[in-house]
C-alpha cells in the first residue's frame, strides 16, 4: 500500500487520528484523558496550532487542527512523544503506544470543515455496541459524552478555552446560541442517516472539492516519487470524472445530470470514457449513473457495436478522447 501523502503549508486544516498499537487502549482511565488534554494544550501553544474539534475514544483519538505556521509534523511528533512518555511511565510499560505514524487528512475548510467536525463528534455512537440502540439512547450518549469538544458546540456555557469554535460555527452564523442549535440539528440528522466521509477521501490524504484538489495537486504533488504514485492516481481519477463530463457538456451542451439520465450514445460514451480514461471501476460508474453494475458493461458493449457502423459517433468519441487529455 502506498504511503499516505504528507502535505504541509501555512493555515492548512487537518483531520488527525492515532490508533493504539494492536488496537489496544491508549487511555486506561479519566486521569489519562485529562493528562492527554493537558499535554495537548501545552503543545498547541508551543507550535501555535489552532484546535477546532476532538473526540477521545478508548483506543484512538480524532483531532481537527489548523496550522498557521504549516508545522503539523513537528507538532504531532512533539505531542505524541510527550504523551507516550507519560503513559509508559504511569503504566510501567515500554515500547510503542500507537499503531504506526499518525494519519492526517488535508481538509478543504471552505467546503468540508463543518462536515468533518460533525463526523468526528459522532464517533461515540458509531461503535458496534451502539448500532442497534434506539435513537433516543444514541442522542443521550452523544450529548453526555464528556471526552469530546461537542459539549461546547451545543452550549456556550460548556465551551473550553483551548478549543476554537468560531471557524466551524461560522457556517451556521457565528459563535452564537442559534448557530449551536443549528449545528445540533444537522448533527442529529446525520446520526440518523448514518452519513460518512470515507468514500470522499482521496489518496488517503485529501478531503475537498474539485478546485481544492486541483490546487493542491498543482502546488504540492507535481513530480512525486514512485512510492506516492498510487495515491496520486486516485486523486487524478477523481479529477478525471469532472473533466470528462465537462468535455461532453462543451461539445453537446448537455450537463452531467442530463447525460446521466438520458439513455443513448452520450451516456454510453461517458461510461466508456470514465472506465478507459478516468480509471473508474464498473461499480463506481454504476453509482454515478444510478444503474446496476452489469448495466455499465452492457452499455459499453452496445457502444462498441454502434461504433462499427456509425462513423459520426466514432468521430465524436475520438474528439472527446483528445479533449480529455490527462
Amino acid at each position: 500500500m502506498a504511503r499516505p501523502l504528507r502535505i504541509q503549508y501555512p493555515d492548512a486544516v487537518y483531520h488527525v487520528t492515532c490508533r493504539g498499537n494492536e488496537r489496544q487502549a491508549i487511555f486506561k482511565d479519566d486521569a489519562d484523558r485529562t493528562r492527554f488534554l493537558q499535554r495537548l494544550t501545552q503543545t498547541l501553544n508551543i507550535y501555535s496550532v489552532k484546535f477546532h474539534t476532538y473526540v477521545l475514544m478508548s483506543n484512538h483519538f480524532h483531532l481537527l487542527v489548523e496550522t498557521p505556521l504549516g508545522n503539523l509534523a513537528e507538532f504531532m511528533r512533539k505531542f505524541n512523544i510527550t504523551y507516550t512518555s507519560y503513559f509508559n511511565r504511569r503504566h510501567k510499560r515500554i515500547g510503542h503506544l500507537y499503531q504506526g505514524r499518525y494519519k492526517s487528512i488535508l481538509v478543504d475548510k471552505n467546503e468540508y470543515l463543518s462536515v468533518l467536525s460533525r463526523y468526528i463528534h459522532l464517533n461515540p455512537v458509531r461503535i458496534k455496541s451502539m448500532e442497534k440502540m434506539p435513537a433516543k439512547e444514541k442522542i443521550r450518549t452523544l450529548t453526555r459524552y464528556h471526552w469530546s469538544s461537542l459539549p461546547g458546540y451545543l452550549s456556550r456555557r460548556k465551551s473550553v478555552s483551548f478549543v476554537d469554535y468560531r471557524l466551524v460555527l461560522s457556517d451556521y452564523g457565528g459563535d452564537t446560541d442559534s448557530a449551536r442549535k443549528a449545528y445540533r440539528k444537522v448533527l442529529l440528522e446525520e446520526m440518523a442517516a448514518g452519513a460518512g466521509i470515507h468514500d470522499k477521501v482521496l489518496g488517503q490524504s485529501i478531503l475537498g472539492g474539485t478546485d481544492f484538489v486541483a490546487s493542491i495537486t498543482e502546488r504540492f504533488l507535481k513530480g512525486e516519487k514512485d512510492r506516492e504514485r498510487s495515491s496520486l492516481k486516485k486523486i487524478k481519477t477523481y479529477q478525471a470524472k469532472d473533466v470528462i463530463f465537462e468535455a461532453i457538456a462543451k461539445e453537446t451542451d448537455k450537463t452531467k445530470d442530463v447525460i446521466a439520465k438520458e439513455k443513448g450514445p452520450l451516456r454510453q460514451i461517458a461510461m466508456d470514457l470514465l472506465y478507459r480514461l478516468g480509471g473508474l471501476k464498473g461499480e463506481k460508474i454504476a453509482i454515478i449513473f444510478g444503474v446496476g453494475y452489469t448495466s455499465v458493461s452492457q452499455e459499453r458493449r452496445r457502444l462498441r457495436e454502434q461504433l462499427e457502423t456509425d462513423r459520426k459517433l466514432g468521430v465524436l468519441l475520438k474528439h472527446l478522447e483528445l479533449k480529455c487529455n490527462f
